[in-house]
């Protein structure tokens, strides 16, 4: 099939690059002439394990392309994959649906009558109904998405699950075909109305960022009693009505998806008039922001209450491992939150050193973690990737000026650390004092 994707950020380029590999010829559609230029060279401007490989395999081939032209793209693609961001608003927590009308206004200007306009960004309940009244001359359906940055590719191509929303068994059917192989493989379907795959989105980030708040809620209680949060979490992990996924503590969830989702997702229940059926998300937002509001205060209290003038290394930017993503990023948050209280801070991120430097000009950042602990008064491990956990305690202790850690991310072992003569400090666990080194 010949296909468009509108939008070629982190969602439309793995998307359109997936549909690619899937056999179909696609047409990706970016206002951003600088991002089409470096896509059609096969180049992505971000950083996404696997996406690389089949951006240049397609482009080179001639199945994938890119271009700036509504008009070509209308004229290209039986179905059209609308990918735009939704951000959160400026004033308000309810998101920002300029660019979904604009692209859907744009795509339905220009494509064939019996073309299929096909939502995938993340929208408040009600979006595609509006979107169908308003443009009645083109069918609309809406397939989420639900992609792990670092892990993108393989979720487009082996999803754990497709959700079609869809009003007529036509549009039903051609999505069927687009998800052709991806069905044969055994993925499972849900076919549902338009409010019912919109909410399905907005409620699977909702208790994913509920179950991250609820351990790192229960690492609160753990600090006050003395006990340890990773014990508790394989604990209660054991029960499969649990289950130990998104049981680990730390600072707590960030990124372009989950805060403004929940935030998004409360607000619109607000206008529907329904708002205290999800007031606990406000607390699940307000435990995940405690958590960073937590690490600064660990960091001030080791440095004798002060850090003023005080040298602090921090490991990772990024807000997860594999991506170079910094939006709402909780290390490059609790690193700002230092530095305006007099600390110099030293940041190193395996990826996205770039984007930090960009939108965190203040900071200090080094070439590699070693540089970074150089003369560190206290070292902060706040991006789990797995660079940092391979880290030799020994090699670096003598580089720092005292030997103090906090595992942000509960990734590290801690036993290790305190071994070499490390001061180990993790959120929810007993501290574990360095140990005298022969």
């Amino acid at each position: 099939m010949r296909l468009t994707v509108i939008g070629t950020g982190y969602l439309g380029a793995t998307h359109a690059a997936c549909m690619a590999e899937l056999g179909h010829e696609v047409l990706g559609v970016d206002v951003d002439p600088d991002k089409v230029a470096a896509l059609r060279a096969g180049r992505v401007p971000f950083h996404e394990p696997g996406l690389p490989e089949l951006i240049a395999k397609h482009t080179a081939t001639g199945q994938l392309r890119f271009t700036t032209s509504y008009e070509e793209a209308g004229a290209f693609g039986e179905v059209h994959f609308v990918c735009v961001g939704t951000p959160q608003l400026r004033d308000s927590m309810g998101a920002d649906l300029t660019y979904v009308d604009t692209a859907f206004a744009a795509i339905a200007r220009h494509a064939e009558p019996d073309a299929l306009l096909v939502g995938k960004s993340t929208v408040p309940v009600g979006t595609a109904g509006r979107l169908a009244a308003a443009y009645g001359d083109v069918e609309i359906a809406w397939n989420p998405e639900f992609l792990r940055e670092g892990f993108a590719v393989d979720d487009t191509l082996r999803p754990d699950r497709l959700v079609f929303g869809v009003e007529s068994d036509r549009a039903e059917t051609i999505l069927r075909k687009v998800y052709e192989p991806v069905l044969a493989s055994g993925t499972p379907l849900v076919t549902a109305d338009f409010p019912t795959a919109e909410l399905v989105k907005t409620a699977a980030n909702a208790f994913l960022a509920t179950k991250i708040s609820f351990i790192n809620a229960m690492a609160e209680v753990c600090e006050a009693a003395g006990a340890d949060v990773s014990v508790l979490a394989r604990a209660i992990g054991h029960d499969e009505r649990i289950g130990a996924k998104f049981l680990r503590a730390g600072i707590g969830f960030g990124g372009g998806c989950l805060p403004k989702d929940i935030r998004a997702f409360a607000a619109r229940a607000e206008e529907l008039g329904t708002g205290r059926s999800l007031t606990f998300l406000r607390e699940v937002d307000a435990i995940n922001l405690r958590r960073r509001e937590r690490t600064v205060d660990l960091a001030r209290e080791l440095c004798a209450g002060d850090v003023q003038g005080k040298r602090v290394a921090v490991l990772g930017a990024a807000f997860k491992p594999d991506s170079d993503d910094i939006r709402d990023s909780p290390a490059l948050d609790i690193a700002s939150r230092l530095h305006l209280q007099g600390a110099e801070v030293t940041v190193f991120d395996p990826q996205a050193m770039d984007n930090a430097r960009k939108h965190y000009p203040t900071l200090s950042y080094a070439l590699s973690a070693p540089d970074a602990v150089r003369g560190a008064d206290v070292v902060l491990h706040l991006t789990e990737w797995p660079q940092f956990a391979a880290l030799d305690p020994a090699a670096l202790i003598d580089l720092t000026y005292r030997p103090r850690i906090i595992d942000g991310r509960g990734t590290l072992d801690g036993a290790r650390w305190a071994a070499a003569g490390w001061d180990f400090h993790a959120l929810g666990r007993p501290a574990r004092p360095r140990q005298e080194r022969p």
